[in-house]
């Protein structure tokens, strides 16, 4: 449970969160005064290189990218850092719940008892360290994995669930549930290779969606059960909240480059003009209007525009359709095999930049049969409105795990759960004493 070097502020009381995806790099700088939410002060971004389905393929090009958006940052908030929380896509994130069991012997639960639980679980289950900690601080387990996420979910006290601090109560049995999220480990250390060669420290990994998740749920979502899709250029991940915790994590390798490569593939023309044509004319649904709209399709080898090929926008639908319903279906398969699709409810939340395209809602509510929104980062203040949509909600979130990280007295600490009132508060413990 040790938490060494874990500090995400920067000198001045300053955050900073770098979301590397697949499609764009982006590097949020952030003044976290306490008591107050993250205020935006320096924001930069990079269209994404060296970086595919969430993993370090181009070690250069990937530094690059990322020096670029750290310096766009830093010149506009008029500050340099030398830390940052990232977002983790890549490495195969897999989530799993487990439980122990540790006697009481009718006495009173202190932190001695919980710390021995948590230890006991760790032992149990052959995994090293504590939480999310610098990527120095986690070593390799038995299956070529570490962990980036150690989440009490639950608390019994001889079988008596509901309990949010069980600290002060007596009994004979104490039981503690909790959320692992592992990655492969070489994916991580090229990733944080990568970025200390950018002379900057990772402070913590945060998953994409449960990031995703604390910018943009409200209150009663992340009580109630919610289930966020983060839909990226590369990938889709899923997270789902219950009871004011993150119980499920998972990833799809479906993302919004697939359509932007089916779009190309099937009118034959280049990436660049199909990202387009799907962002000008793309939608999710088809309507009766699409038939008699026509599109000029550049050709692949062809220098005059002169030669595009004119076709109805329906069959630039009929190709956007079948891949994002392939992957809202995928997310139903996977969300059902894992037994906590009831747990998240009929709610969903969908963030990242694929998610922008017209009538996605829509189809993904059909495929699911459940209720979606578009989520955007609404936890942080300063954001223009060209950053506050759905494609910034991870990065803001990881803001948000900065700046409930309190500055330690010392360079190591040893913190136990505690709970309080309202989701800043429950994530804001959470964060700094798992974490």
């Amino acid at each position: 449970m040790k938490l060494t070097k874990s500090l995400t502020r920067t000198k001045g009381g300053l955050v900073a969160a770098l979301d590397i995806g697949c499609s764009k790099v982006c590097c949020f700088i952030a003044r976290a005064e306490d008591g107050e939410r993250p205020r935006v002060i320096g924001i930069g971004q990079q269209a994404s290189r060296g970086i595919k389905n969430g993993t370090v393929v181009d070690m250069a090009a990937a530094e690059a990218t990322i020096l670029n958006a750290v310096h766009a940052a830093e010149q506009m908030a008029g500050h340099t850092i030398d830390r940052v929380v990232v977002s983790l896509a890549g490495g195969h994130p897999a989530s799993s719940s487990v439980g122990v069991q540790i006697a009481l012997n009718g006495h009173e639960v202190g932190d001695s008892d919980l710390r021995r639980a948590f230890e006991h679980c760790h032992q149990t289950h052959g995994l090293n360290g504590h939480g999310t900690v610098p990527p120095d601080e986690l070593r390799q387990s038995d299956n070529g994995r570490q962990m980036i996420h150690s989440i009490p979910t639950a608390y019994t006290i001889d079988g008596n669930r509901g309990i949010r601090d069980p600290r002060g109560m007596f009994g004979d049995q104490l039981g503690v549930n909790i959320h692992f999220v592992t990655a492969a480990t070489g994916a991580v250390r090229n990733l944080t290779t990568c970025v200390r060669r950018c002379h900057l420290d990772v402070a913590g990994y945060v998953v994409a969606p449960y990031a995703s998740g604390m910018a943009s749920l409200a209150d009663d979502e992340f009580e109630l059960g919610v289930t966020v899709i983060d839909m990226g250029g590369g990938m889709t991940s899923i997270a789902v909240f219950y009871e004011g915790s993150v119980v499920y994590t998972d990833v799809v390798p479906v993302g919004g480059n697939h359509v932007t490569k089916d779009i190309a593939r099937g009118l034959s023309t280049t990436l660049t003009h199909a990202e387009r044509l799907k962002t000008l004319y793309g939608h999710a649904m088809a309507t009766d209007a699409d038939e008699r709209e026509m599109i000029d399709v550049p050709q692949v080898g062809e220098d005059d525009d002169k030669n595009a090929r004119q076709v109805p926008r329906s069959l630039l639908v009929g190709i956007i359709q079948p891949r994002l319903e392939e992957t809202f279906e995928l997310v139903r398969s996977h969300l059902e095999a894992s037994g906590f699709d009831k747990l998240g409810g009929r709610r969903v939340v969908l963030t990242g930049g694929a998610s922008l395209l017209p009538g996605t809602r829509e189809l993904g509510g059909l495929v699911l049969d459940k209720q979606l929104r578009v989520g955007r980062p609404t936890r942080v203040d300063g954001l223009a409105e060209a950053t506050a949509g759905p494609a910034y909600a991870a990065c803001a979130g990881l803001l948000i795990y900065g700046a409930a990280e309190e500055p330690a007295t010392s360079g190591e600490s040893e913190t136990l759960p505690s709970i309080s009132n309202g989701l800043l508060g429950r994530v804001g413990h959470w964060l700094r004493e798992h974490f």
